[in-house]
């Protein structure tokens, strides 16, 4: 709680609840210069509250994540500590009155559509029990990877059949929310119809991390885990976002 309350870290924090963003970016939200921002930052870094992991389109620049899940973990031990009453629980996976909503529209881009967001569209499909569309596509599609079929495979979930698509295979469609999952593919997304919720969660090309589908499936492994554990947190904002509206 004292990490928080500080007015430039709790605006710092407000601004990656939401997506993850470079120093310059979070800078301008934030309307204070670099250097305090990078000393907020660290401080965040310390308490595991924040990470930060290199840009593949930009090697000199850096994302910075904000662990909703460390947040929550640390918001519910301090309200226990507190009183008991206070102690604080995730909401269902489906929340109340989500499957009378009409399914938000969620788009999933990355480069290939051959990992990252076929495991995001897969995943969310899963989870949001009828209340989500989703899609997934690339700016420059390439086949689905084998370790994106074997990782998903150990989640019970069967990606046999699904093919990779192009991302003007999807312009001038409207989306509630567009997330992309490339530092490469965020620089190059068009704009949609509709003003869609843009997010952007900076995940590493899983397949660059190894010369071998041997070598690289532990990094497939680490992309499926770490969509599993954001994705969450996107129906949250979605449940939270969307007005109630009866099925037609």
């Amino acid at each position: 709680m004292r990490l928080a309350a500080h007015p430039v870290r709790w605006r710092l924090l407000g601004e990656l609840a939401f997506g993850d963003r470079r120093v310059g970016e979070l800078c301008a939200l934030v309307d204070e210069p670099q250097n305090l921002v990078s000393y907020h930052l660290r401080q965040l870094r310390s308490a595991r509250v924040v990470w930060s992991r290199r840009s593949q389109a930009d090697g000199r620049d850096a994302y910075y994540s904000l662990d909703l899940a460390r947040c929550r973990e640390l918001l519910a031990h301090s309200g226990e500590e507190l009183h008991p009453g206070l102690r604080l629980s995730p909401p269902p996976a489906d929340g109340p009155g989500r499957s009378r909503r009409r399914p938000a529209r969620v788009l999933f881009l990355c480069t290939g559509n051959s990992a990252r967001s076929q495991i995001a569209e897969a995943l969310i499909e899963q989870l949001a029990g009828g209340g989500v569309r989703a899609f997934s596509a690339g700016s420059h599609p390439k086949p689905l990877h084998p370790n994106t079929l074997r990782v998903m495979r150990e989640q019970g979930i069967d990606l046999t059949g699904r093919s990779s698509k192009p991302l003007s295979k999807f312009a001038g469609q409207r989306f509630d929310y567009v997330v992309s999952l490339c530092d490469r593919v965020r620089e190059v997304c068009p704009e949609f119809p509709g003003h869609p919720r843009l997010i952007h969660w900076s995940i590493p090309d899983p397949a660059r991390e190894g010369n071998s589908d041997r070598e690289t499936l532990a990094a497939f492994a680490r992309t499926a885990d770490e969509l599993a554990d954001r994705i969450p947190f996107l129906l949250d904002l979605i449940e939270h976002d969307r007005p109630s509206q009866e099925v037609t």
